[in-house]
């Protein structure tokens, strides 16, 4: 029987191991850094390290690392050892201050979006103590931000640390204004649920489009998908349990939070979903979770496939940011209590919401744009790429009645009935959820449905945390020279709703109206990674993100040319990757089955000319004509590659590749997926859609 309580954190050096290992003075000194963004001294610094390297030890850690995030989306991580020589030519092993705070990792391989040179090699990480330490395959993990040689970003967690003063100083300044004296900090809070796939990993290991691209780039569709809606929420198979039961274990002794489990919509789909933590630790643990999840599915001889779309015909994976604010001492700034229509406060923030939602609609699409999530937005998975956001009905009634200078009449819970006496009847939510919808307010909280299974959420809590923090920033500096606060406020909701009710849109944003209604409203449709991070430099967002200290003109460019070139890369890479398994699978192995269809009817012929061999020659006909149209396709697609060569400028590329490069991998696939169907299972050269999704059993 696992004992979780004792089990949970044991790998993680968090306050309670603090409490016990460190003198009362530095747990309290390391404390307030913690809770108040208090610099550290290095005297304390060195306790500190001193203590984490006996746990660590005694844990049995050898080596220790700093674990930080740079602009690849992963993780990264050098391993030193804690051993110092000593004169007689044994060692001890020791662990400093310094060592703690600052690292020099070689920063010459990491994307840097021209703000270095590759010569320029070296970067710096340093200690980010509101993130714990924790231990990983036998090495203490110190969660660090990691910058260049001249003080440049180069990583996902300073920019988010900087997010997070931003909307806290803000935040603060509005509620001093409604009267609370005791809030010292606000802080925004994440829960990301993380969708994924498990197949068996002979199979995975069979294709190579899975092995270096993470999706399968040719298939045809399995007779069964997701029609019958029988895996969603089914009954979880034994080899899968035991992975999910193996993965808890290894999530909570890393102080993770993971809470839900369940089978998703898609076949050999699943999804993890963890409890509210701070946005900083709420990203460590998401990144750690995922790596976890590879690991221990491999563990289990399957494969876990965190790409947005993996299988073409059934529900790609997504990752739901449950983004919300709270003060220092619990309280929910988006709780609309039981009397919103009253709560000028909460009001205030709910506006402040839906303002920068408007305002900064491209930024938000930005932070969910990747090659992988181009193949979900607008499918009946995922909200399209048109962001609005759902505030419900009562909410909308409330600001409507704002609007019109009228009172509210608050709706009346309704009771479900269930006609059966043993069982209770309850109160039903006065709206509903909408599935559909981008940006959701769901009771305390907004769902920002948009990302992809594979994004590290850090991106879209920067953008949420900033552009939120300018929207409270502008509202504190108008309400703080109010005559009369409180008509003023009034005022101020009322004006911000009517300017920006247009973001609110409550209906099915799957319907094809909706794009329409969407255009006549003026809001965005970005539909490819390269048409939305176009904006990322446009003047309003570089003002936003310089006057909040987010980032540096030269580090929003740098951001900006990272995303264009890592769209660029991956869509080259499977276009490379498509063609070589077209020349030297695909195409090889028709040959060889239309041989052995045209071997077959010479021989059925020579048997007797009573025996017809009419089904072997029209096969064969189709299938050499199909073969030589994908060869084309192919010798096209080929073609296309070596002229992007001759395309200057990242914003023209990474467009060459969506608008060039990306149908035509489209149109090859078409052609082989329908050879697929057409051949001897046995002849294909790569398991099947049937295989791979029903592989786990």
């Amino acid at each position: 029987m696992v004992n979780v309580p004792e089990l949970f954190g044991s790998l993680v050096f968090d306050e309670r191991t603090m409490k016990e290992r460190l003198p009362k003075q530095t747990y309290k000194t390391l404390k307030k850094t913690i809770r108040e963004g208090k610099p550290l001294d290095i005297n304390v610094a060195n306790i500190v390290a001193n203590a984490m390297k006996d746990w660590a030890v005694e844990n049995g850690c050898t080596h220790y690392t700093h674990w930080f995030q740079p602009m690849t989306g992963v993780t990264a991580e050098k391993h030193d050892s804690f051993i110092n020589p000593n004169d007689d030519g044994t060692v001890i092993m020791e662990f400093s201050g310094k060592e703690l705070i600052k690292g020099e990792p070689d920063a010459s391989s990491f994307p840097s979006g021209g703000i270095r040179a590759t010569f320029e090699a070296r970067g710096y990480t340093t200690w980010d103590p509101t993130s714990y330490a924790f231990i990983k395959d036998g090495s203490l993990c110190i969660p660090t931000a990691f910058c260049s040689y001249t003080g440049d970003v180069l990583d996902k967690k300073t920019p988010l640390l900087r997010s997070m003063e931003a909307i806290s100083n803000a935040a603060v300044r509005v509620l001093r204004l409604f009267g609370d004296k005791e809030t010292t900090r606000v802080i925004t809070t994440v829960g990301p649920e993380q969708e994924y796939f498990l197949i068996d990993k002979a199979m995975f290991d069979s294709r190579k489009d899975l092995t270096y691209t993470g999706r399968t780039l040719f298939g045809a569709r399995a007779p069964k998908g997701q029609e019958l809606e029988d895996h969603y929420f089914g009954k979880i198979k034994d080899k899968v349990s035991a992975f999910m039961k193996d993965l808890d274990t290894e999530l909570w002794k890393l102080g993770i939070y993971a809470k839900t489990k369940h089978n998703e919509v898609a076949p050999a789909q699943h999804e993890l979903a963890p409890i509210f933590t701070t946005t900083n630790l709420a990203t460590d643990h998401n990144q750690l979770t995922m790596e976890m999840m590879k690991r221990i599915a491999n563990r289990h001889g399957m494969e876990c496939l965190l790409h947005e779309k993996p299988f073409a015909g059934v529900n790609g994976s997504g990752k739901h940011n449950n983004w919300s604010i709270s003060t220092n001492d619990g309280r929910n700034l988006l709780n609309p209590g039981k009397d919103p229509y009253n709560d000028h406060q909460f009001l205030l923030f709910l506006v402040a919401v839906i303002k920068a939602v408007d305002e900064y609609q491209d930024l938000l699409r930005i932070s969910a744009a990747s090659a992988g999530n181009d193949h979900r937005l607008g499918a009946n998975e995922a909200p399209p790429a048109i962001v609005s956001m759902f505030i419900g009905t009562d909410l909308e009634d409330i600001l409507e009645a704002y609007l019109a200078g009228r009172d509210y009449n608050a709706h009346v819970a309704e009771k479900v009935k269930t006609g059966v006496e043993v069982l209770a009847d309850f109160n039903k939510d006065t709206t509903d959820r909408n599935r559909t919808s981008p940006f959701a307010f769901t009771g305390n909280k907004f769902e920002f449905r948009m990302l992809g299974s594979s994004d590290n959420i850090s991106c879209p809590n920067i953008m949420l945390n900033t552009m939120v923090a300018e929207e409270l920033t502008q509202f504190a500096d108008e309400l703080e020279q109010a005559e009369n606060f409180d008509e003023a406020v009034v005022e101020l909701i009322k004006r911000t709703y009517r300017e920006h009710k247009r973001i609110v849109f409550n209906g099915n944003n799957y319907a094809p109206e909706w794009v329409d209604e969407a255009e006549r409203r003026g809001l965005m449709n970005l539909r490819t990674t390269p048409a939305a991070v176009a904006h990322y430099i446009d003047q309003k967002n570089e003002d936003l993100f310089k006057k909040h200290k987010i980032y540096s003109t030269a580090e929003l460019h740098a951001r900006y040319e990272i995303l264009l070139e890592n769209y660029s890369k991956i869509i080259n890479i499977e276009a490379l990757t498509m063609i070589d398994m077209a020349k030297k699978d695909i195409i090889p192995a028709v040959s060889k089955f239309v041989k052995e269809l045209v071997e077959t009817a010479s021989a059925k012929k020579a048997l007797s000319a009573e025996i017809t061999a009419e089904l072997e020659v029209e096969l064969a006909a189709k299938l050499s004509k199909l073969q030589l149209c994908f060869s084309k396709r192919i010798d096209k697609l080929d073609a296309l590659l070596i002229k992007a060569g001759d395309v200057t400028g990242k914003q023209e590329l990474a467009n060459y590749y969506a608008d060039e490069v990306f149908p035509a991998m489209q149109e090859a696939r078409e052609v082989a997926d329908e050879m697929e169907m057409s051949m001897d299972a046995k002849a294909w050269p790569y398991a099947s859609y049937g295989q791979m999704l029903y592989s786990v059993k």
